[in-house]
């Protein structure tokens, strides 16, 4: 099982917020279903919670019980103070102003959840990542646990029209940006997703880590189907291995067609295989040797190879991993 948390919070009295509410919701709709409609999370949204309290009675309960994830997003005010980082409530007073982020982690470490994900975008939402669980002691994070954050502990997130820059990108990334050529959408991947489209200047994700393997988030349509990655160890009997191409492998060197065409003419086998490989290339598997296309490698009976990355993906072939 896995389940979330997803939290937006616009009505603050002091200093009202306008993209939280939109960001959860659209946050909570996308890691519901992955993008073949089955489902992922059992998702618990919550828009506008006024008390501390009643955040606090949720996470709680979110960190409570067997499960294989539990995820908690939060958008919203973040605060700073000598203490360390808190997500603010509505009902914040001074040196009372939500939940400590200290807590969290406290929370998140004592789960008998097998992976936790923590996903928060508000102000200073880094200082998470550095928590102070006892008096000039730094925190430390458990086995399982991951944590992705809008911004440093001395930054601010902002918003823009209406949605947190953050979660802009994080929607992106899981709408497929982040994917894997299996689909996979991962924390890291979205770390790097997020990471590389944010400039120099802006604010600066936070991503730490203390896992074996990152848990999926979210599953889309592969880049290449599974069938056709299978071919790859039948098309490659090593990793490297040059497969030897010629003009008969491109479907339009063939007497019917009218323009110019070459010995040996094109075959349904061939012209298989060549839409395959091209699949492969187009995903970064695999590359012309000798030629910069390749309609070229086929053309001129060159051949082609696995790339560094197809490499990669042989060997997770080969060893029945995928």
């Amino acid at each position: 099982m896995k389940k979330a948390l997803v939290v937006g919070i616009n009505k603050y009295p002091d200093a009202p917020l306008r993209g939280c509410v939109n960001d959860a919701q659209a946050f909570s709709s996308l890691i519901e279903r992955n993008e073949d409609y089955s489902l992922n999370f059992d998702v618990m949204l919550q828009t506008d919670l006024q008390r501390k309290n009643a955040l606090m009675e949720l996470i709680v309960q979110l960190f409570s019980g067997q499960s294989e994830t539990a995820l908690l997003y939060f958008s919203g005010h973040g605060y700073m103070n000598e203490l360390g980082g808190y997500l603010v409530t509505p009902d914040h007073r001074r040196y009372d102003e939500g939940i400590a982020m200290n807590d969290i982690i406290t929370l998140a470490n004592s789960s008998p959840a097998t992976n936790k994900i923590i996903i928060l975008d508000c102000c200073h939402s880094g200082a998470i990542a550095a928590p102070v669980l006892a008096p000039g002691s730094p925190g430390h994070i458990n086995e399982g646990i991951t944590i992705l954050t809008a911004s440093r502990k001395e930054e601010v997130a902002m918003e823009t029209r209406g949605r947190g820059i953050f979660t802009n990108l994080l929607l992106q990334a899981l709408e497929g940006g982040a994917a894997d050529i299996s689909g996979t959408i991962t924390p890291a991947g979205i770390y790097t997703y997020i990471d590389q489209a944010l400039g120099p200047w802006e604010q600066r994700p936070v991503f730490k880590t203390n896992v074996s393997r990152f848990t999926p988030i979210r599953r889309v349509q592969p880049r290449i189907p599974a069938g056709i990655m299978k071919d790859i160890t039948s098309l490659f009997p090593a990793s490297d291995t040059e497969h030897q191409l010629d003009p008969s492998y491109e479907s339009t060197n063939d007497p019917r067609v009218g323009h110019r065409y070459v010995a040996p003419f094109s075959n349904d086998t061939h012209t298989a295989v060549f839409s395959t490989l091209q699949k492969m290339q187009a995903a970064g598997l695999v590359e012309p040797v000798g030629e910069k296309h390749m309609y070229d490698a086929a053309m001129n009976s060159k051949t082609c190879r696995l790339t560094a990355l197809g490499a990669h993906y042989w060997r997770l072939v080969n060893e029945k991993k995928i």
